[in-house]
């Protein structure tokens, strides 16, 4: 068992973790209001792998909590070219949607909000990127997951065309 806790914390060590939003529900009982949260994570070791978890409890530190270990089950691998990305990439998820483009040198993080966050924790530093439609944190981040997961690295293009080299 103390292997497993080790492991855990270097997970943990690894990783760094930001809080992106938390929503606050309210529930009408007969002796008033019930509270309960939710907390939306994102997790990255800012060198290309990322994750995001969303968590809910009574309390705000124990949704941040679940929220950090579902983002830990969550993780990605992000293909980096540079300080940027290998190529331009649209995703939509539900009213989300995100158009993330690779930038030249020097440009810096161009992003807003959630999808800022993201890209931050995934280590990418030259990015041109836009949040179009809905603003809704969650539905951001899993629109941005989904254009991470949607690019494709040249050693992965020349791989899968069978190519020596483009």
């Amino acid at each position: 068992m103390a292997r497993a806790d080790e492991n855990n914390n270097a997970i943990v060590k690894e990783f760094e973790e930001n809080v992106i939003a938390i929503n606050r529900c309210s529930k009408v009982v007969k002796g008033g209001r019930n509270f309960s949260f939710g907390a939306l994570v994102v997790i990255g070791n800012r060198d290309g792998k990322v994750g995001y978890g969303y968590g809910k409890a009574n309390e705000v530190s124990d949704a941040i909590r679940k929220g950090s270990e579902a983002a830990k089950r969550n993780i990605i691998e992000v293909p980096i070219n540079g300080t940027t990305l290998p190529h331009e990439i649209e995703s939509k998820y539900k009213g989300a949607k995100v158009l993330v483009r690779p930038a030249s040198g020097g440009t810096g993080l161009i992003a807003g909000g959630a999808m800022r966050a993201v890209l931050e924790l995934a280590g990418i530093h030259d990015v041109l990127a836009k949040s179009l439609g809905a603003n809704n944190p969650v539905n951001v981040v899993k629109a941005t997951f989904k254009a991470i997961e949607g690019l494709s690295s040249k050693a992965d293009v020349v791989a899968k065309r069978g190519v020596d080299s483009l």
